[in-house]
């Protein structure tokens, strides 16, 4: 048993590229940890980690121990998960991440429910719209729109979410209601978005038929926050495009306008995201079929 708590605090530390935050993820003294990688090392005869003023990072005969130690770990836990697991309740600790949004309008109202059905589990859950290192800050699986582009992870398709362009009702008396693409070039403005991880603004974009068409516009405010993005386009700074759901309200009120109905933004795919692994938990698992079915069933 200590050598397999050691392999466990060794990959951990790799991960985490630090023993401090090792320690906070494992709930053990850093002292702990340090003395467990020394007692390692010279049992195993070899030098495994580097140490440097910012970081952790292995040498060769580390990253070497580091696959193995992976291997064997995951199929000791898929042995005792498979033995486990179907004789108990899903109980313990998620980890998610989702936009701030989405979880408000969408997520967070059904919680009770599913609290009611699976009452061993809690929930840790961070609303951001940056990129999250699943690895990193130990996250089980975030819930975001857009394509999925890293092949190390998983995505589960569980909704498509109908976009619109809207413009304040203020914009229009002032700027007019444009009828066509090439309108958009006489006179008015865009609400820019930018990543909050690349910083760079993205343009407007429309279905033309089956063609996707990008039109980049002159603005007075470029913000990276769905908040931010929401309370510019109702102060009238611009033009600017959303999920249906989002602003339904809104548009029925008629403090927003929706602009260009023929020429629509794509839509938006919303997937579940979260690491490949050969053995899920069971309360991720059932976590990640419950919200499945909350989208499926959200009037999107």
């Amino acid at each position: 048993m200590d050598q397999l708590q050691a392999m466990r605090v060794f990959t951990r530390i790799v991960e985490l590229g630090s023993f401090t935050r090792a320690a906070d993820d494992l709930s053990l003294p850093r002292a702990t940890l340090t003395h467990t990688i020394k007692r390692l090392e010279a049992r195993l005869g070899s030098h495994l980690l580097q140490r440097t003023t910012r970081s952790v990072h292995p040498t060769r005969d580390g990253e070497v121990y580091y696959g193995h130690c992976v291997r064997l770990l995951t199929d000791l836990d898929e042995v005792e998960a498979n033995f486990r697991e179907a004789a108990v309740q899903p109980k313990g600790r998620i980890r998610v991440d989702m936009p701030g949004t989405m979880a408000r309008h969408l997520v967070v109202p059904s919680l009770p429910a599913f609290f009611a059905r699976y009452p061993q589990v809690e929930l840790d859950l961070g609303t951001s719209d940056r990129f999250v290192d699943l690895v990193q800050e130990g996250v089980d699986c975030v819930l975001r729109s857009g394509e999925l582009r890293d092949s190390s992870m998983i995505g589960r398709r569980v909704a498509t979410l109908e976009q619109v362009t809207v413009a304040s009702a203020g914009y229009v008396k002032k700027h007019g209601m444009p009828e066509t693409l090439a309108a958009l070039s006489e006179g008015h403005l865009a609400v820019n978005w930018a990543s909050p991880n690349t910083r760079r603004s993205t343009p407007l974009d429309f279905m033309v038929g089956r063609k996707l068409r990008e039109v980049t516009m002159p603005s007075l405010v470029t913000v990276n926050g769905v908040e931010a993005y929401l309370a510019c386009c109702e102060a009238g700074l611009g033009i600017a495009q959303f999920p249906r759901y989002r602003i339904g309200a809104a548009l029925a009120r008629g403090e927003l306008r929706e602009l260009l109905p023929a020429y629509p933004p794509p839509v938006l795919p919303v997937n579940v995201v979260y690491l490949r692994q050969r053995q899920q938990p069971l309360r991720l698992r059932v976590f990640i079929d419950w919200l499945a079915e909350v989208m499926k069933n959200a009037p999107l």
